[in-house]
């Protein structure tokens, strides 16, 4: 019962719920990424290489064995980069679009967490801590002065 009690305690405080949402998101994306790289800067990308499909790129290592009746009896043995190159575009923009978003709300962060700047609300925990250290350089500046 307490594996229970931990795990109902676990799901009511959200975090399940963020981590849910987060790869609803996270798929979503995935398919906006993926649209992005194979339909947006792949066809741009083919032409500049004599109007190839990148995906279709690959090295093969043994050609397939067809028989007399025109039926494939041995798959070609094949390595596939193309494959590879679009997922490691697919990768490098993923990459840089989080790191896009992360360094945005990083910069509301700081700037949520600035107690000066008036024109963002600052959270109460925040403001809290800044008053906690106002009053704390108050007094050391009050017991310099007695010493």
């Amino acid at each position: 019962m307490k594996l229970f009690k931990e795990f109902k305690d676990f799901a009511v405080k959200g975090n399940m719920m963020d981590m849910a949402i987060g790869i609803i998101i996270g798929a979503a994306f995935n398919k906006v990424i993926d649209v992005l790289v194979k339909k947006v800067m792949l066809p741009p990308l083919s032409l500049l290489s004599g109007n190839t499909n990148l995906a279709d790129k690959k090295l093969v290592l043994k050609d397939a064995i067809v028989g007399a009746d025109g039926v494939e009896t041995k798959a070609e043995v094949a390595i596939g980069y193309g494959a590879l190159l679009e997922a490691g575009i697919d990768f490098f923009i993923i990459g840089f679009t989080i790191f896009i978003v992360v360094k945005f709300m990083n910069r509301l962060i700081k700037k949520a967490e600035d107690t000066k700047d008036a024109t963002v609300v600052t959270p109460k925990n925040i403001e809290l801590l800044s008053k906690l250290t106002d009053l704390m350089e108050e007094q050391n500046k009050i017991l310099e002065t007695k010493s």
